[in-house]
């Protein structure tokens, strides 16, 4: 059985179209899976401190820019962050209104346990 690629959702702002799940596609599985990965969820916690997009450049990653490029994708994949191309830049941004419509709290809940947890450790 194959699965269908998501449908791209149109860019915000222009720029080249990569492939997202429409809101209504986001599963809460994927979305774990995705912040389970220590790299992912440094990610995420820098995009929504931000609260705007940053360039994947702007992430200081200690992993490969193969190893990256794969975190960007599964976050976007499962609907976390929209990608966009904005000229030469790949542009990032948490989806944070369409989880928050789909899973309430849920992401409020997970950026302050990982929060918790690196003044817990130490490393953050």
């Amino acid at each position: 059985m194959t699965t269908a690629a998501p449908a791209p959702v149109p860019a915000a702002g222009g720029g080249r179209d990569l492939p997202h799940p429409a809101p209504g596609e986001i599963r809460l599985e994927a979305v774990l899976h995705a912040l389970s990965d220590p790299m992912r969820l440094r990610i995420v916690r820098e995009l929504a401190v931000e609260e705007d997009e940053l360039s994947c450049s702007q992430f200081a990653l200690p992993v490969t820019k193969s190893t990256s490029t794969h975190h960007f994708r599964v976050l976007r994949e499962a609907g976390v962050i929209r990608q966009v191309y904005r000229g030469t830049a790949k542009m990032n941004g948490l989806r944070k209104d369409d989880l928050d419509d789909l899973f309430p709290g849920l992401l409020d809940c997970v950026l302050t346990a990982a929060h918790r947890q690196s003044l817990r450790l130490g490393d953050g």
